[in-house]
């Protein structure tokens, strides 16, 4: 891209890097590398980083130290509305400083509201009152699907010109190195096991599917692995123990990205029979490694996966049990899925989603400086 169309005053917030990997940060971090990527090696855009980054991440191109001593929520809050005085924020992991103006805000879904049983109070309460203030402060908005798109609108009222829809991608598994050595760590055969990946919070229905792999004990020669965690700050109790387990199930827990890479090209489907996402990330993670997926129809789940997945219904055990049974049983069916899987991963790439953010942050910021626009000029009067 030519340097005139460049990032002009954006600065990327980049609290995500104190953070622990998991979707929304991924999508930070892969939306920042794309959109400098983008950019080319001419043009600069800065990431603010406060100064509990994580020393391990995988650093971004760009970096500025904030100078603050503060971290966390006062570094965001306080710290960062004054270090990016006059340029456009774009804050990428559903928050941003409530009092900035000039500033856009992805909110991945509207889950505290529809699902407000999987958050602890204090997680809501906080996430409510930010986007209460930040609907009537942020130049604009971007979400991640149309179905968060239509939830965020009924929830808090923005005006649909007001969010763009990004969509999120897949292609930065081409960038891993697989680590088949999990496999055997864990005791698994290829095309022998299926594979559940995401946080135990309820809406990922994780009840019900251990309840259908309870029925199928003994009945399927497969095992079942569980990868991810949860965070009893957020999800409050809507946690499941592993003293709940079936006897075919294996809890593996936070696995490097190498080793969930070679789970995905091991297993012989993928269950994602989950009753909310804003997007759904990890289906089409493993359609790009060539797992075929079990998913349900919920949410924006139909929206992302389209015809490339078997759907199941996400409230029945015993439909769970029989699409999972039907899949680990039949290769062809598998083959089917996988054939389909690939095809519909490859609509999903970060350069396109820079692009199109690119272009919003560019038309936005445009606005605001010309007057000509609602979605910054409006909100700064």
């Amino acid at each position: 891209m030519q340097q005139d169309s460049g990032a002009g005053d954006l600065v990327i917030n980049g609290k995500f890097t104190s953070q622990r990997i998991t979707g929304v940060q991924r999508v930070a971090r892969e939306l920042t590398a794309a959109l400098q990527q983008l950019l080319g090696a001419d043009a600069r855009l800065p990431v603010i980083v406060p100064r509990d980054a994580l020393p391990q991440r995988a650093r971004l191109r760009d970096e500025t130290a904030s100078p603050s001593r503060l971290t966390g929520l006062l570094w965001e809050q306080f710290a960062l509305p004054l270090e990016t005085r006059g340029s456009m924020l774009v804050s990428l992991c559903n928050m941003g400083p409530l009092f900035k103006r000039r500033q856009i805000v992805m909110i991945h879904d509207a889950a505290v509201y529809d699902v407000a049983q999987n958050y602890s109070w204090k997680f809501r309460w906080w996430y409510r009152l930010a986007f209460r203030v930040m609907k009537h402060r942020a130049a604009h908005f971007v979400t991640v699907s149309a179905f968060s798109k239509r939830r965020i609108v009924a929830h808090l009222g923005i005006d649909e010109a007001r969010i763009s829809i990004v969509h999120n991608g897949a292609d930065h598994l081409d960038r891993i190195d697989a680590d088949p050595d999990i496999l055997a760590r864990l005791g698994l055969r290829e095309d022998a096991y299926g594979l559940i990946v995401g946080s135990l919070s309820a809406a990922k229905n994780l009840t019900r599917v251990l309840a259908a792999l309870k029925r199928m004990e003994g009945r399927l020669d497969a095992r079942f692995v569980i990868v991810g965690g949860g965070n009893a700050r957020i999800f409050g109790e809507a946690i499941v123990g592993a003293a709940e387990l079936p006897g075919n199930v294996l809890m593996a827990g936070a696995v490097t990205d190498g080793e969930l890479k070679a789970l995905y090209q091991g297993a012989a489907c993928f269950i994602f029979p989950s009753l909310y996402e804003g997007f759904g990330l990890p289906p089409l993670e493993a359609m790009r490694c060539g797992c075929p997926v079990i998913a349900s129809r919920e949410a924006s789940l139909p929206e992302v996966c389209g015809d490339a997945a078997l759907y199941c219904d996400a409230y029945s055990v015993e439909d769970i049990a029989d699409k999972i049974t039907r899949m680990m049983a039949e290769p062809a069916l598998r083959e089917r899925f996988r054939a389909r899987g690939l095809a519909r991963a490859k609509e999903f790439g970060w350069a396109a989603a820079a692009r199109e953010l690119l272009a919003i942050a560019q038309r936005v910021a445009g606005r605001g400086r010309h007057g000509g626009g609602r979605d910054y000029f409006e909100v700064t009067q």
